[in-house]
C-alpha cells in the first residue's frame, strides 16, 4: 500500500503575516491558544502590530500578532527566527509598551490590562532541556518563604485571584527542543511548527481548520509566489546570520588573544614571547 506524502502546509509565521487576521480563521488561533494556556480563548480582534504592516518587514525573520481575548487580556504571539542576546529584555519592552499603549490617561491602575507573551523561537535561548518555559510574577518571602496572596478586597477590585494574574505572563516555546512524538493535543501544534505537518490524528483544537486553511496549494497563484519568495527570503537572510555569526565568532577569538599577549607584554614579557603563549602573529603586537 502507497503512503500519501504530507500535504504541503504554509508555515505558521506566513499564516500570521496573511490569513489570520481573518475572522474566518480566528477558530485557529483560538485553538492553539486554548492548547497553550489550558483554557478556552475566544477572539474579540486582532489588533494592529508593527511587524503586521505591510512594508519592508515582510523580508524580516520575526512576525507578530496582538490578540484581545474574551477577558479584555492582550495576548502578544511572536515567531522569531534570528538569534538575539538581548531577547529576553526585548519580550520584556514588548509586554511593557503594550501596557503603556492601551492604558488612557488618567486612568486608574488597576484597569491596566493584562498582556500575556508567547514567544514561537526557532533558535537557541538560553540553556535548558525543555521546549516550553512559562513565567510569571511572584513575591516570595524572604524569612517565612510564604508566597504573597491577594486580599478579598484586592480580589475584588482586579477581578483576579493571584498576584501572578496581574502582572505579565511569558511563554517561551523552543522548537529546537523537541524532538518527540506528539504525545499531548499542545504537542500536535508544536509538531506542526516545526515540522509543517498536520496528521489527520491529530486532535489538538482548531488544528485540523489549520491544516484545511493552511494548504499551499489552495492559496491563490499570486499568494503562492509571495510565500516562496518569503520563504527564499528567510533562507537568505539565515545564511547571512550563519556567516556573520562565525566571522564574529573567529574575530572575537582573535581579539581576545590580542588582549592576552598585549597583558603579558605590559607585565614585561618580550613581545616575541608574549605572541608565542597567546598563539598569534608577533607582528600583531608590533602594530
Amino acid at each position: 500500500m502507497s503512503t500519501r506524502s504530507p500535504r504541503k502546509l504554509i508555515t505558521f509565521d506566513w499564516a500570521m503575516k496573511r490569513l489570520l487576521r481573518s475572522k474566518a480563521n480566528f477558530e485557529i488561533l483560538e485553538g492553539f491558544l486554548s492548547e497553550l494556556l489550558g483554557e478556552d480563548i475566544l477572539i474579540l480582534e486582532i489588533l494592529e502590530s508593527e511587524s503586521n504592516k505591510e512594508s519592508k518587514r515582510d523580508k524580516s525573520n520575526r512576525v507578530d500578532l496582538k490578540v484581545k481575548n474574551s477577558k479584555g487580556e492582550l495576548v502578544i504571539i511572536e515567531v522569531q527566527f534570528d538569534r538575539e542576546l538581548d531577547y529576553l529584555q526585548r519580550i520584556l519592552y514588548g509586554t511593557s509598551r503594550v501596557i503603556t499603549e492601551h492604558q488612557k490617561t488618567g486612568q486608574a491602575y488597576a484597569t491596566l490590562v493584562k498582556v500575556i507573551s508567547v514567544n514561537i523561537l526557532y533558535f537557541d535561548l538560553g540553556h535548558g532541556t525543555d521546549y516550553i518555559y512559562h513565567g510569571t510574577t511572584t513575591f516570595t518571602g524572604i524569612h517565612d518563604k510564604d508566597k504573597l496572596q491577594l486580599n478579598i478586597q484586592q480580589q475584588k477590585l482586579y477581578s483576579k485571584i493571584q498576584i501572578h494574574n496581574i502582572y505579565p505572563e511569558y511563554y517561551l516555546i523552543r522548537i529546537n527542543n523537541f524532538n518527540r512524538l506528539a504525545t499531548t493535543s499542545l504537542d500536535e501544534w508544536i509538531y506542526f511548527f516545526k515540522n509543517e505537518e498536520i496528521k489527520d490524528e491529530f486532535k489538538a483544537k482548531g488544528i485540523q481548520k489549520a491544516k484545511e486553511s493552511f494548504s499551499l496549494l489552495s492559496l491563490p497563484e499570486e499568494e503562492q509566489l509571495a510565500y516562496a519568495r518569503y520563504q527564499d527570503n528567510l533562507r537568505y537572510e539565515a545564511s547571512l546570520v550563519e556567516s556573520n555569526y562565525g566571522l564574529g565568532h573567529i574575530e572575537g577569538k582573535e581579539e581576545g588573544k590580542l588582549e592576552v599577549a598585549e597583558r603579558l607584554v605590559a607585565r614585561g614579557m618580550s613581545a616575541a614571547e608574549a605572541a608565542a603563549v597567546a598563539g598569534i602573529d608577533v607582528q600583531l603586537l608590533r602594530h
